[in-house]
């Protein structure tokens, strides 16, 4: 299907993580870590030490690897670098904002829930134009 991003991997493609401890324990638990031959990670654990630059470099890497497919960063780390995630605008890898153990959802402050707003804001007006 023309103009459909595809994910240019060969076999499969990796879901990163940008989140506290305890969120990449329980997702390595479920076996989604991975290290490659050259020891990169598919995750960057946040803790009280890490630094603003630190997690957006990881983002920076995350989202332009060619073998990962999403990118599960917890919101209020997502917050600590909203400009960079607000302008990020490829769809893969995708951008998805989670909640963590601490840290409750907060829909007003996900980018993704605010486009689709936005989108279906402008698709009502549209339609009632007609």
């Amino acid at each position: 299907m023309a103009g459909r991003a595809q994910i240019p991997t060969k076999n499969s493609a990796l879901i990163a993580m940008i989140a506290d401890e305890d969120t990449v324990v329980g997702f390595l638990l479920a076996g989604v870590g991975d290290v490659d031959l050259r020891r990169k990670r598919n995750y960057f654990i946040v803790d009280s030490k890490t630094t603003v630059k630190a997690i957006e470099d990881a983002f920076k890497d995350f989202t332009t690897r060619e073998d990962i497919a999403i990118v599960l960063i917890s919101q209020y780390i997502a917050n600590m670098i909203r400009f960079r995630v607000d302008s990020y605008n490829k769809p893969v890898p995708a951008i998805l904002e989670i909640p963590s153990k601490d840290h409750p959802y907060d829909p007003t402050q996900d980018s993704v829930l605010s486009r689709v707003r936005y989108l279906f804001s402008a698709e009502s007006v549209a339609s009632s134009r007609y």
